[in-house]
Protein backbone atom coordinates (compact mmCIF):
# COMPACT_ATOMS: atom_id res chain seq x y z
CA UNK A 1 0.00 0.00 0.00
CA UNK A 2 1.36 3.30 -0.81
CA UNK A 3 1.83 5.41 2.40
CA UNK A 4 1.95 9.23 2.47
CA UNK A 5 3.59 11.43 5.51
CA UNK A 6 2.30 14.57 4.75
CA UNK A 7 1.30 17.78 6.52
CA UNK A 8 -2.33 19.95 5.21
CA UNK A 9 -0.21 22.62 4.46
CA UNK A 10 3.10 21.55 3.32
CA UNK A 11 3.18 23.17 -0.07
CA UNK A 12 5.63 20.10 -0.98
CA UNK A 13 3.07 17.77 0.16
CA UNK A 14 0.25 19.29 -1.65
CA UNK A 15 2.62 18.76 -4.38
CA UNK A 16 2.76 14.91 -3.83
CA UNK A 17 -0.85 14.94 -3.16
CA UNK A 18 -2.29 16.46 -6.53
CA UNK A 19 0.46 14.18 -8.34
CA UNK A 20 -0.71 10.84 -6.61
CA UNK A 21 -4.43 12.02 -7.29
CA UNK A 22 -4.02 12.13 -10.98
CA UNK A 23 -2.02 8.93 -11.39
CA UNK A 24 -5.26 7.91 -9.48
CA UNK A 25 -3.01 6.25 -7.06
CA UNK A 26 -4.82 4.92 -3.77
CA UNK A 27 -3.04 6.21 -0.39
CA UNK A 28 -2.75 6.30 3.07
CA UNK A 29 -1.45 9.22 5.07
CA UNK A 30 0.29 10.36 8.42
CA UNK A 31 0.15 13.75 9.87
CA UNK A 32 3.45 14.75 10.38
CA UNK A 33 2.76 17.86 12.52
CA UNK A 34 5.65 20.47 11.34
CA UNK A 35 4.35 23.18 14.09
CA UNK A 36 4.49 20.87 17.18
CA UNK A 37 7.89 19.79 15.53
CA UNK A 38 7.12 16.34 14.90
CA UNK A 39 9.03 16.25 11.64
CA UNK A 40 12.57 15.77 14.30
CA UNK A 41 11.48 13.07 16.38
CA UNK A 42 13.65 10.48 16.42
CA UNK A 43 10.82 7.59 14.76
CA UNK A 44 10.25 10.18 11.72
CA UNK A 45 13.99 10.80 10.97
CA UNK A 46 14.90 7.56 10.77
CA UNK A 47 12.36 7.28 7.84
CA UNK A 48 13.65 11.22 6.45
CA UNK A 49 16.87 11.75 7.83
CA UNK A 50 16.08 15.66 6.91
CA UNK A 51 13.07 16.20 8.89
CA UNK A 52 11.09 16.77 6.27
CA UNK A 53 7.93 16.29 4.90
CA UNK A 54 6.62 14.82 2.52
CA UNK A 55 8.15 11.17 2.65
CA UNK A 56 6.60 8.30 -0.12
CA UNK A 57 6.41 4.71 0.54
CA UNK A 58 5.69 3.04 -2.91
CA UNK A 59 6.47 0.09 -4.77
CA UNK A 60 8.69 -1.30 -1.81
CA UNK A 61 10.65 1.86 -2.00
CA UNK A 62 10.88 5.32 0.12
CA UNK A 63 11.30 8.52 -1.71
CA UNK A 64 11.45 12.12 -0.36
CA UNK A 65 12.05 15.63 -1.81
CA UNK A 66 8.34 16.28 -3.57
CA UNK A 67 10.56 17.33 -7.13
CA UNK A 68 11.91 14.00 -6.98
CA UNK A 69 8.62 11.94 -6.18
CA UNK A 70 6.83 13.95 -8.66
CA UNK A 71 9.47 13.05 -11.32
CA UNK A 72 9.74 8.98 -10.25
CA UNK A 73 5.77 9.25 -10.66
CA UNK A 74 5.94 10.61 -14.53
CA UNK A 75 8.17 8.02 -14.93
CA UNK A 76 6.62 5.25 -13.67
CA UNK A 77 3.13 5.73 -13.88
CA UNK A 78 3.50 8.24 -17.51
CA UNK A 79 2.16 12.01 -17.72
CA UNK A 80 2.96 15.16 -15.75
CA UNK A 81 6.03 15.85 -18.20
CA UNK A 82 6.28 16.27 -21.93
CA UNK A 83 7.42 13.89 -24.67
CA UNK A 84 9.93 15.95 -25.90
CA UNK A 85 13.14 16.88 -25.05
CA UNK A 86 12.31 20.86 -25.13
CA UNK A 87 9.33 20.42 -23.52
CA UNK A 88 10.38 18.36 -20.13
CA UNK A 89 12.94 21.16 -20.05
CA UNK A 90 10.69 23.99 -20.26
CA UNK A 91 8.43 22.29 -17.63
CA UNK A 92 11.37 21.89 -15.35
CA UNK A 93 12.38 25.29 -15.32
CA UNK A 94 9.03 26.23 -14.44
CA UNK A 95 8.72 24.06 -11.55
CA UNK A 96 12.38 24.66 -10.35
CA UNK A 97 11.74 28.51 -9.83
CA UNK A 98 9.35 27.78 -7.38
CA UNK A 99 10.49 24.86 -5.86
CA UNK A 100 13.97 26.33 -5.55
CA UNK A 101 14.12 30.00 -6.15
CA UNK A 102 10.62 30.95 -3.72
CA UNK A 103 9.36 28.01 -1.49
CA UNK A 104 13.04 27.44 0.54
CA UNK A 105 13.11 31.49 1.69
CA UNK A 106 9.64 31.02 2.60
CA UNK A 107 8.75 27.85 4.57
CA UNK A 108 8.25 27.39 7.97
CA UNK A 109 11.64 27.16 9.66
CA UNK A 110 12.89 30.19 7.44
CA UNK A 111 9.73 32.14 8.39
CA UNK A 112 10.22 31.51 12.18
CA UNK A 113 13.85 32.91 11.86
CA UNK A 114 12.36 36.14 10.12
CA UNK A 115 9.78 36.75 12.92
CA UNK A 116 12.36 35.67 15.68
CA UNK A 117 14.86 38.49 14.05
CA UNK A 118 12.13 41.15 14.36
CA UNK A 119 13.29 42.84 11.27
CA UNK A 120 9.85 42.19 9.44
CA UNK A 121 7.07 40.11 9.92
CA UNK A 122 7.06 36.74 8.67
CA UNK A 123 3.84 37.73 6.70
CA UNK A 124 5.86 40.63 5.45
CA UNK A 125 8.73 38.27 3.79
CA UNK A 126 6.61 36.30 2.39
CA UNK A 127 5.07 38.60 0.29
CA UNK A 128 7.77 40.67 -0.69
CA UNK A 129 9.71 37.24 -1.54
CA UNK A 130 6.25 35.27 -3.35
CA UNK A 131 5.59 38.62 -5.36
CA UNK A 132 8.94 38.52 -6.69
CA UNK A 133 9.39 35.03 -7.40
CA UNK A 134 5.57 35.25 -9.26
CA UNK A 135 6.46 38.07 -11.35
CA UNK A 136 9.43 35.99 -12.68
CA UNK A 137 7.45 32.74 -13.42
CA UNK A 138 4.50 34.78 -15.23
CA UNK A 139 7.44 36.00 -17.93
CA UNK A 140 8.39 32.74 -17.72
CA UNK A 141 5.03 31.59 -19.39
CA UNK A 142 5.85 31.60 -22.94
CA UNK A 143 4.04 27.95 -23.90
CA UNK A 144 0.68 28.73 -21.72
CA UNK A 145 -2.12 27.42 -22.67
CA UNK A 146 -4.66 26.07 -20.30
CA UNK A 147 -1.79 25.18 -18.23
CA UNK A 148 1.52 25.76 -17.87
CA UNK A 149 3.34 24.25 -20.80
CA UNK A 150 0.48 23.70 -23.33
CA UNK A 151 -2.88 21.74 -22.34
CA UNK A 152 -1.61 18.77 -20.34
CA UNK A 153 -1.24 19.29 -16.16
CA UNK A 154 2.74 19.12 -15.38
CA UNK A 155 5.13 19.24 -12.52
CA UNK A 156 5.19 22.59 -13.28
CA UNK A 157 1.38 23.13 -12.43
CA UNK A 158 2.08 20.60 -9.60
CA UNK A 159 4.37 23.34 -8.12
CA UNK A 160 2.45 26.48 -9.15
CA UNK A 161 -0.89 25.65 -7.54
CA UNK A 162 0.28 25.66 -4.00
CA UNK A 163 2.93 28.39 -4.16
CA UNK A 164 -0.06 30.41 -5.10
CA UNK A 165 -2.61 29.16 -2.04
CA UNK A 166 0.21 30.47 0.16
CA UNK A 167 0.64 33.87 -1.69
CA UNK A 168 -3.31 33.89 -1.11
CA UNK A 169 -2.50 33.25 2.21
CA UNK A 170 -0.08 36.18 3.18
CA UNK A 171 -2.10 38.87 0.86
CA UNK A 172 -0.01 38.68 -2.16
CA UNK A 173 -2.30 41.05 -5.01
CA UNK A 174 -2.76 38.09 -7.40
CA UNK A 175 -4.15 40.82 -9.89
CA UNK A 176 -0.60 41.35 -11.38
CA UNK A 177 -0.38 37.81 -12.46
CA UNK A 178 -3.20 37.35 -14.80
CA UNK A 179 -1.56 34.26 -16.80
CA UNK A 180 -0.93 32.18 -13.54
CA UNK A 181 -4.36 33.82 -11.99
CA UNK A 182 -6.02 32.05 -15.12
CA UNK A 183 -3.84 28.57 -15.02
CA UNK A 184 -4.97 28.18 -11.52
CA UNK A 185 -8.60 28.70 -12.27
CA UNK A 186 -8.11 26.21 -14.71
CA UNK A 187 -6.35 24.07 -12.34
CA UNK A 188 -8.56 23.70 -9.58
CA UNK A 189 -11.58 22.76 -11.42
CA UNK A 190 -9.44 19.33 -11.83
CA UNK A 191 -11.36 17.26 -9.39
CA UNK A 192 -7.64 15.57 -8.38
CA UNK A 193 -6.30 18.84 -7.38
CA UNK A 194 -9.51 19.98 -5.58
CA UNK A 195 -9.49 16.74 -3.49
CA UNK A 196 -5.84 17.72 -2.06
CA UNK A 197 -6.65 21.30 -1.35
CA UNK A 198 -5.04 21.74 2.15
CA UNK A 199 -9.44 22.75 3.21
CA UNK A 200 -9.87 19.20 2.23
CA UNK A 201 -7.13 17.22 4.22
CA UNK A 202 -6.81 19.40 7.32
CA UNK A 203 -6.83 16.87 10.60
CA UNK A 204 -10.05 18.05 12.29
Amino acid sequence: MTHLYDYWRSSAAYRVRMALNLCDIAYDSTSVDLVKGEQRSVEYTARNPQGLVPTLEIDGIRLTQSLAILEYLAETRGGLLPADAAGRAQVRALAYAIAMEIAPICNLSVRNHVANMGAMTADDWQRHYIAKGLAAFEAMLTTTRRFCHGDRVSIADLCLVPQVYNAQRVGVDMRSFPRIEKIVANLVEIPAIAAAHPDRVKPS
